[in-house]
């Protein structure tokens, strides 16, 4: 009795529905752990991008500041540097 063809079809049939509703919820928790890794990581990519923003932004107005105080500049191959012409 228990080699009917419709006993064998539905008993694969339910231990195949079985194991998918035993690693649905895995599958689940695992896409869910992806997206909170994938989160995780596009924040402090975000925050490093932040900072570094933050410093090059700091150096640039301290040089700028720099060349602003030096009083003059660098000469620019011109004026009386000797040797050319008066």
């Amino acid at each position: 009795m228990l080699n009917h063809p419709w006993i064998v079809y539905t008993t694969a049939f339910l231990s195949v529905r079985i194991d998918r509703a035993r690693n649905a919820p895995t599958r689940g928790a695992s896409a869910v752990e992806w997206v909170i890794i994938t989160a995780i990581i596009a924040g402090v990519a975000l925050g490093l991008a932040t900072l570094i923003q933050t410093l090059v932004t700091q150096k640039q107005d301290d040089i700028s500041t720099q060349f602003g105080n030096s009083g003059g500049g660098g000469g620019g191959g011109g004026g009386d540097q000797g040797g050319g012409e008066p």
